[in-house]
C-alpha cells in the first residue's frame, strides 16, 4: 500500500485527551457566598430560631393560659385573669391577703357563702372598717374600693366566679345576670359599706 493511501485511510480529527485544570477561584467565592445568603435566609423565614415559635410562653402553664376556651373554661380563665389584674395587688396570688392591707380570700366565709349578694356587694360598693374573716377580727389601713364599679357585670361575675372556686373554694358560680340585678339594687350608693350594714342585708 502506498504512503498516500495510508494517509488518506488515518482520522483527520484525533479524540482531544483530557487534561487536569484548577476550578477558577471565583467559582468558589460565588458558591460560598450563595451558600451562605442562603443560610441567612433560611434563618430569617424559618421557624428553626424564630423566638416567636418559643416566647411568651416560658412553661406549660403559660401556653395553656393562651389556650381559647369555652364555656365554664373562659369564665375562670377570664375571672383569673381580672383578678391578677386588679385584685391580686391586695389579696395576694394565692388569696391569703396581706396583713393590714386585705383579708384573705382562701377559705373565707364571706367568699364561700350560700348566697352571693354580699360577696357582689363588697367590690361594687366598697368596704370600710373592721370585718371578720375565718372567725378573725381584721382591721385595715385603709377600706377596699369600688372596684367592681368600673368591671362590666361579665368581668366582676368572672372573677367572684374564679374566687369562689380557687385555692380550695367550692362555692358556686356567679352570673352576669345576677351582677346586673345586685348592681341595679345598690343604686348610686357612693360610700363604702361596712361590714354590720353588709350583715343587714339578705344573701
Amino acid at each position: 500500500m502506498s504512503e498516500e493511501n495510508q494517509s488518506s485511510s488515518a482520522p483527520s480529527n484525533p479524540e482531544p485527551a483530557s487534561t487536569r485544570s484548577a476550578v477558577p477561584m471565583w467559582i468558589i467565592v460565588a458558591t460560598l457566598v450563595l451558600l451562605f445568603l442562603g443560610f441567612v435566609y433560611f434563618d430569617n423565614h424559618s421557624g428553626w430560631f424564630d423566638p416567636k415559635i418559643y416566647t411568651p410562653y416560658a412553661s406549660a402553664e403559660q401556653l395553656d393560659a393562651y389556650q381559647p376556651r369555652s364555656g365554664a373554661a373562659a369564665t375562670l380563665a377570664q375571672g383569673k385573669k381580672v383578678y391578677e389584674t386588679y385584685c391580686g395587688i391586695c389579696h395576694g396570688p394565692d388569696g391569703q391577703g396581706k396583713p393590714a392591707t386585705a383579708p384573705p380570700l382562701a377559705g373565707s366565709e364571706w367568699v364561700n357563702a350560700g348566697g352571693i349578694h354580699r360577696l357582689t356587694e363588697i367590690p361594687l360598693a366598697g368596704l370600710n372598717g373592721p370585718i371578720k374573716v375565718k372567725g378573725q377580727p381584721m382591721t385595715f389601713a385603709s377600706g377596699m374600693v369600688p372596684i367592681g364599679a368600673a368591671l362590666s357585670d361579665a368581668e366582676l361575675a368572672a372573677v367572684l366566679t374564679y374566687i369562689r372556686s380557687a385555692w380550695g373554694n367550692k362555692a358556686g358560680e356567679v352570673t352576669a345576670d345576677d351582677v346586673k340585678t345586685i348592681r341595679a339594687s345598690l343604686g348610686a350608693h357612693s360610700p363604702p359599706m361596712t361590714s354590720e350594714q353588709l350583715m343587714k342585708m339578705p344573701e
